[in-house]
């Protein structure tokens, strides 16, 4: 980083939607599933923006509160060349969502398949209820699924492995997989959140692709050959992607190329959700698209049934 009194140039300064359960809501929406998404907004012009952007994917934003005399949460993201990024976050009103404001009571009979529950980390009134959302969502007869973000506060597993029996599907990428479970090989990451009771793992790998980690079903799927301009979001793009894919019959093998699409179209742009296209127009970018060599799995994978 830059020397503190000093000023450096930079090539741009945009604004973008953001936030994990916003920018994989958003990606739902855009791909054509009902979606509806459950958190809180500043009264400010950020909150406004966010609004409308999630709008305009047609997300559903009955369950998301406006709150008063914060902040929306928000932001910097530092991009290098690389299209790697540093962020600098401001948890604003994040700090404002509680559990009690979360019922699956209609959950079956309002449509509702799956709860993902994402930014937990984030979310300090939340932190300690992520177990009891995800056994109510499973109980209601919901598939439940779990994104991990950077844990600040440094607690990970202290926090983390008492929601593991309740994840029928946890999303996590390599970083966080060593913070988590001590390794990013796939066959230590599947040992490891598969004997806490997580029923299956997807590991994002970045360029590598991502693998699919269950008990008798290990996979990789691998990624596409795309110039890397912003990752900022694209986890949270391949999340929607991956659960929109399910959500229309495709098998693990096939939601996970086309998660890898999603992640791919969202890196070949700046900012973390503009890369986004409709789900047609997905499926038709990766009929020309060229695909990386897959990496294998290790430890005893099967080979990769879909």
């Amino acid at each position: 980083m830059p020397e503190w009194g000093s000023t450096t140039w930079v090539e741009s300064i945009e604004q973008h939607l953001g936030g994990n359960g916003a920018a994989t809501a958003y990606t739902l929406g855009k791909l054509g599933a009902r979606v509806r998404l459950a958190g809180a907004v500043g009264d400010d012009e950020f909150g406004q923006y966010v609004l409308q952007r999630l709008r305009s994917a047609g997300v559903d934003l009955s369950e998301v509160r406006v709150e008063g005399g914060v902040q929306t949460a928000g932001t910097v993201g530092v991009i290098n060349r690389q299209g790697e990024r540093l962020f600098l976050h401001l948890r604003g009103a994040s700090c404002t969502v509680i559990p009690e404001r979360l019922s699956f009571a209609d959950a079956r009979a309002s449509g509702c398949a799956y709860f993902h529950l994402a930014s937990l980390f984030h979310m300090p009134k939340m932190r300690q209820a992520g177990a009891e959302l995800l056994a109510q969502a499973r109980q209601a007869g919901l598939v439940t699924s779990f994104d991990t973000v950077w844990d600040a506060s440094g607690r990970w597993m202290d926090d983390f492995a008492g929601l593991c029996p309740w994840i029928d599907l946890l999303f996590v990428n390599q970083q966080e997989a060593r913070m988590l479970a001590g390794s990013d090989e796939p066959a230590e990451v599947a040992r490891a959140f598969l004997a806490r009771g997580v029923r299956r793992v997807v590991l994002k790998m970045a360029e590598s692709g991502c693998a699919v980690l269950a008990e008798g079903e290990q996979f990789t799927m691998p990624a596409f050959e795309v110039a890397m301009v912003d990752s900022t979001g694209a986890g949270d793009c391949f999340c929607g992607g991956f659960l929109a894919a399910l959500g229309r019959g495709f098998s693990l093998r096939l939601a996970a190329d086309f998660a890898n699409a999603v992640g791919a179209l969202a890196v070949g742009q700046m900012g973390g959700t503009e890369g986004v296209k409709t789900f047609a127009e997905t499926l038709e970018w990766m009929a020309g698209a060229k695909r990386r060599d897959a990496v294998a799995v290790g430890g005893g994978a099967d080979g990769g049934r879909g």
